[in-house]
């Protein structure tokens, strides 16, 4: 009876968001094909395109869920990229909308006669077709960037209460790998290569390792037991680790040599002045699938040593505020992908209070990641893809 509230959260979503997409799809319909006056037989192959591209948008979403690997990543590749051009598209739309609006009630003000029909529609069309441009060559662009290797970003951290004799501490940050359809097993190869030459003492990856079922993307996911930190690899659940399946990716997790941290902390270098704690808190889509699911911020620091400095790892920034109350010194996470393709970023700050990079709420330090991979379409704009070293430093003088 677990899943069943995920089951029927998932339907409202997924119907919700096909009205979207209808939506969205018709005043693509409307702009660049009614009020252009597109001409037969192109009006007809337009109509059909705008019926496909719709479709192919809930197709790629649902592969990795359901077809073998080589069959999701053909269906998810093509559904996927129109995704992030559509956005780009939406965007663009809007912004000419806007001045034509504008344009509209300026001569609206000034009293100038309206245009004549020839003018108008020469008007639409060059401000439609400026639009289908820009968002191909920013598409374009945005593939380029987020294709490419995750840069290597490193941080000091100063985290109050930590001994001297643990200053120098390392932690690799991976977070939102979502390997899956469109990010195979190459793709896990190079991080595992990258984070190791940093020989870190953690790894902590933040939540949203994979994206698919257990069977279909497993193989994919083998490259990850080769992870080696001095002090071991610990993970947080994402929201994804649920719509994939956690309970099947457990024990492959527990096999690839990774810890999972379910509301629950650790002691590390306790022969270190003391040592420090690492917590992890689940992420809240587990609420959906166990009674006693979700973030509990309360047991994953039950016995915990007031005299050790800790360091919380949530999957989404939002857990920054009880963070801060319980008196955690530094607190990372994921989740926001920075944005990954902007002004979509703005929409992302409506639920998350920040995007990424290092900020402080009261006594706690927050550094959230924007993402080692990327989640759908495989574009970033404004933003790029990280593996982060950071490095703890004692305040203690």
């Amino acid at each position: 009876m677990g899943g069943l509230p995920l089951l029927y959260r998932f339907i409202t979503f997924f119907l919700f968001a096909l009205a979207i997409l209808a939506g969205i799809h018709s005043y693509f319909w409307v702009r660049l094909v009614r009020e252009t006056q597109m001409p037969q037989p192109y009006r007809t192959w337009a109509t059909l395109a705008c019926i496909a591209f719709a479709l192919s948008v809930p197709v790629s979403l649902m592969a990795p869920r359901l077809m073998p690997r080589p069959w999701a990543a053909l269906a998810a590749w093509p559904g996927y990229i129109w995704l992030g051009l559509m956005l780009l598209l939406l965007a663009a739309l809007v912004a000419t909308d806007v001045l034509r609006l504008v344009f509209a009630m300026g001569r609206a003000v000034s009293a100038r006669p309206q245009l004549d029909p020839a003018t108008r529609l020469l008007l639409v069309r060059l401000l439609a077709a400026t639009a289908v441009a820009a968002s191909a060559l920013v598409g374009a662009y945005s593939i380029f960037q987020g294709l490419r290797a995750p840069v290597m970003r490193e941080l000091r951290i100063a985290v109050p209460g930590l001994p001297p004799a643990l200053a120098g501490t390392t932690i690799v940050q991976l977070t939102d790998l979502h390997i899956g359809a469109t990010k195979s097993r190459r793709f896990a190869d190079d991080v595992v290569r990258r984070a190791n030459a940093l020989t870190p003492d953690v790894i902590a990856i933040t939540g949203d390792l994979v994206e698919g079922r257990f069977g279909s993307v497993r193989e994919d996911t083998l490259p990850l037991a080769g992870l080696q930190a001095r002090l071991g690899v610990f993970m947080i659940t994402g929201n994804h680790e649920y719509y994939s399946g956690l309970r099947e990716w457990l024990p492959e997790l527990h096999r690839l040599g990774i810890r999972v941290l379910r509301n629950e902390h650790v002691v590390l270098d306790a022969d270190k002045g003391g040592g420090w704690e690492l917590a992890g808190i689940e992420d809240w889509n587990g609420r959906s699938i166990e009674p006693d699911g979700g973030p509990d911020l309360a047991r994953a620091l039950a016995g915990h040593d007031p005299r050790r400095p800790v360091i919380l790892l949530s999957h989404q920034p939002r857990a920054i505020y009880s963070a801060a109350q319980a008196g955690v010194g530094l607190m990372l996470a994921g989740h926001t992908h920075g944005g990954q393709i902007w002004p979509f970023t703005y929409l992302v700050r409506l639920q998350q209070p920040f995007l990424e990079g290092l900020h402080r709420v009261g006594g706690t330090q927050l550094y959230v990641s924007p993402g080692t991979g990327y989640w759908g379409p495989p574009m970033r704009l404004g933003t790029r893809a990280e593996i982060t070293k950071i490095t703890l430093v004692s305040d203690r003088s």
